[in-house]
């Protein structure tokens, strides 16, 4: 399968995993482990920012084999989200940042005008932004022309494991779209990942799934084949679907 570039990184793993929820950060580790996914998410208010070295979550990741993402959950406009952007680079050295502005502490969901706004600001500072955004294809072309390096469109609110419910327009994002399209937030299982990538998504992010799962170890390993074989589904090309039955066998001639 064909591997995938974000701010000139290739990735083998699909699947991208969150760090919230777990019960512990031994179990995230395990988890993280089993999911072999190369990008990890972390929000930065979980974050000891003024020591890095010892905080305990960070030393349950490999920084070495993955790519952090901290991401801006919390921040309640583009300004506060510059502002925790350029923290993040000083304090863990990367210009990866996941943009998330979601000021209305119930649903959780982003507002388009200040993450387009910061998403512009970001991009010209040299920043790989991945923005966090509801399944809107017009904010997603105008994020895409201000320089982000992926869209982020969810597939229904944060932490509800609704699934595809968005699925409509995902479908136009991932056909208009000329940076990678990451289904984030809303998938609870493994068949709904699956789906997106059948789809076309260039990747999906997963935590609650996995987080609160009875076992989220072989729940993260279920997450991992199912995105593998969504992908692989995609690129071998779905059979085109029908209003009528078709015959996989000729049904004339068999009594000639």
């Amino acid at each position: 399968m064909n591997k995938l570039v974000i701010g000139g990184r290739e990735f083998s793993s699909r699947l991208f995993v969150g760090t919230g929820k777990f019960s512990s950060n031994e179990l995230m580790e395990k988890a993280i482990e089993a999911s072999e996914s190369e990008m990890i998410t972390v929000a930065m208010k979980r974050i000891n920012m003024t020591h890095e070295a010892t905080d305990d979550m960070l030393t349950h990741i490999d920084r070495n084999r993955v790519q952090f993402l901290p991401n801006t959950s919390g921040v309640r406009n583009a300004e506060e989200a510059v502002l925790a952007a350029q923290f993040s680079r000083e304090c863990f050295g990367t210009d990866f940042i996941k943009l998330e502005i979601h000021p209305d502490p119930k649903y959780l969901l982003p507002d388009p005008v200040e993450t387009l706004k910061a998403t512009e600001q970001l991009a010209k500072m040299g920043f790989v932004v991945l923005p966090y955004i509801q399944a809107d294809p017009v904010l997603c072309k105008r994020l895409e022309e201000a320089g982000a390096a992926t869209v982020m469109p969810l597939g229904a609110p944060i932490g509800t494991n609704k699934g595809l419910r968005t699925r409509d327009f995902l479908q136009i994002i991932i056909e208009e779209s000329n940076v990678p399209v990451i289904v984030d937030a809303g998938i609870g299982a493994p068949s709904q990942a699956a789906e997106a990538m059948e789809l076309g998504a260039d990747a999906v992010l997963v935590n609650t799934a996995i987080a609160v799962a009875g076992n989220p170890v072989e729940m993260a390993i279920a997450f991992k084949e199912a995105v593998k074989a969504g992908r692989r589904a995609y690129e071998a090309g779905l059979g085109a679907q029908y209003h009528f039955a078709q015959a996989s066998s000729p049904l004339t001639s068999f009594l000639d």
